[in-house]
């Protein structure tokens, strides 16, 4: 590796070729960018903020020439420490400013956009032109990027057709080196060996995605809802995964009791006017809005009181009798499963509203909250719960005593993936990460708790156990960063093409040291 120059002439030397202007290095804002949602981490020695793919060239250069180690960003929304600098000295690079849609073709059905693009931005601007790309976002999307989203992975909106990265068609990667490789095809993916998938997930180890290019689909026309309440575990994962192998819907999500209780004290669905209106605005028809909007009212806070575990479901369809077609097909796998039909207020609310505030990245009261999560084959999903179940008993003295909260979003994934995410809530000290992201009105009602080093220590020791159950059963997962074990999960000829890859784009070991574990 080249000799690092003191950081104050690194800085500069990318300073003068890039502009000032494009470089920060305020205390509190390098501090910021040493932290993700769970760790504090070391502050960067600098931030660049890129306005095109030229200017990012020109800086990765720069910054090379002066043996600086470069660590990409996206949102900011992450908790794998996949983007919190390794060493002392690092360049930070902050792809917000880099937010256009370059084009959007109606005749080809593709979107080029930079990596700053919100998946909120991108939602706004198509949405109206009746037009998505296939997987459409997370539920961070508000301040979650497109380039951050084809870095690190997730799932969401469209998750019946996979996760984000298997919707991209091409990229334009800035190397370590500042050199632009495009990869794949404007309208094929693959052309050849996937070069495109090379960069798809990688957590910003291999390259920064500067340019991302997405097939579009037409909107739906119609959509139907359904929420289903299962008092017996094994009873709603059978039916979940059975809803999901049919292929009935674009949406298929769940909750356990304590996730669901903490939706419900965190937000009303009965009195945010705004997702009211969203849902009204939706149904479009002034009166079937107008019903729908009162059925939300109705249902309140209490239509899942009773409930033990909840799937919710959304059915998208050329017309309306398709849709409903489909949904009448899960009212059958539910009730063939012993579950029953509730009101459906969660999945009209949020797909109404599908980027909301990032709120809910502490718990209602300020707890921390941090997910882990593993995607699962459907026959492994009962086991892996119940495992999870008997980790919790195992550390149930404790977990009362330090208040920490357990509980579980379920998703679907395709017709192939099981996606089970637990996430703990405990009370401790929040960080400037979480600020700065929450709405400024509803972070002052939160209550502030002390730095807790006890409880954290044994949310560290849970997550720990819940590697071990994953790793069990062949789990895969997103976000990898420098949590989640990929190399031990790897075949090892796999994982020396990886490594060979590595040195291809990155003989310096420059871009993001220790992401993925490389």
């Amino acid at each position: 590796m080249a000799t690092r120059l003191s950081e104050p002439t690194a800085i500069d030397t990318v300073a003068a070729a890039v502009g000032a202007d494009l470089i920060v290095t305020d205390e509190r804002e390098r501090a910021l960018y040493g932290q993700d949602i769970f760790s504090v981490g070391r502050p960067p020695a600098g931030i660049f903020r890129p306005r095109d793919i030229e200017t990012l060239s020109r800086g990765i250069a720069a910054a090379a020439a002066a043996g600086l180690t470069i660590v990409p960003r996206g949102g900011g929304m992450s908790y794998t420490s996949g983007y919190l600098p390794a060493e002392a000295g690092a360049l930070v690079i902050d792809v917000s400013g880099m937010d256009r849609i370059l084009s959007v073709n109606a005749d080809d059905m593709t979107v080029t956009v930079e990596a700053g693009c919100t998946w909120a931005k991108l939602y706004e601007t198509l949405h109206p032109l009746g037009l998505r790309p296939p997987v459409w976002g997370t539920l961070s999307g508000l301040i979650a990027n497109v380039g951050g989203g084809m870095s690190q992975s997730g799932v969401f909106w469209g998750a019946a057709r996979g996760p984000i990265v298997s919707s991209a068609l091409s990229f334009d990667v800035v190397l370590a080196d500042g050199r632009i490789v495009r990869t794949g095809n404007p309208g094929m993916r693959p052309f050849g060996p996937d070069v495109t998938g090379i960069f798809a997930g990688d957590c910003g180890a291999f390259g920064i995605k500067a340019q991302i290019t997405l097939p579009l689909i037409r909107e739906a026309k119609a959509l139907a809802y359904g929420s289903y309440a299962f008092d017996d575990a094994a009873a709603f994962i059978g039916a979940t995964s059975e809803i999901a192998r049919a292929g009935l819907a674009t949406e298929i999500f769940g909750f356990d009791p304590f996730l669901q209780a903490q939706r419900m004290k965190r937000e009303s669905l009965a009195k945010d006017a705004k997702a009211l209106v969203g849902v009204m605005k939706s149904q479009g028809g002034f009166w079937k809005g107008l019903k729908e909007g009162a059925k939300i009212v109705a249902a309140g806070r209490s239509f899942l009181d009773e409930a033990g575990f909840s799937v919710h479901t959304i059915c998208e369809g050329r017309n309306q009798a398709a849709a409903d077609a489909d949904l009448e097909a899960i009212n059958a796998i539910v009730k063939a499963a012993g579950g029953r039909p509730v009101e459906n207020t969660i999945p009209k609310v949020m797909r109404a509203n599908p980027f909301p505030n990032v709120n809910s990245m502490v718990g209602p009261q300020g707890e921390r909250w941090v997910p882990t999560h593993g995607v699962l084959r459907h026959s492994k999903a009962l086991p892996t719960l119940n495992a999870i179940i008997a980790l919790y008993e195992k550390h149930r003295e404790a977990m009362e005593r330090l208040d920490i909260g357990a509980g579980y979003l379920f998703l679907t994934m395709g017709t192939t993936s099981f996606l089970i995410e637990p996430v703990f809530f405990w009370p401790d000290q929040l960080e400037q990460a979480h600020e700065r992201a929450i709405e400024p009105g509803h972070f002052a009602k939160l209550t502030r708790f002390p730095v807790n080093p006890e409880g954290r220590a044994l949310v560290e020791t849970l997550r720990a156990g819940l590697m071990e159950i994953f790793g069990e059963v062949e789990a895969g997962h997103f976000q990898i960063g420098r949590s989640y074990p990929l190399k031990a999960r790897s075949d090892p000829g796999a994982w020396d093409v990886l490594e060979a890859v590595k040195r291809a784009v990155d003989p310096d070991h420059r871009m993001n040291p220790g992401s993925l574990g490389l």
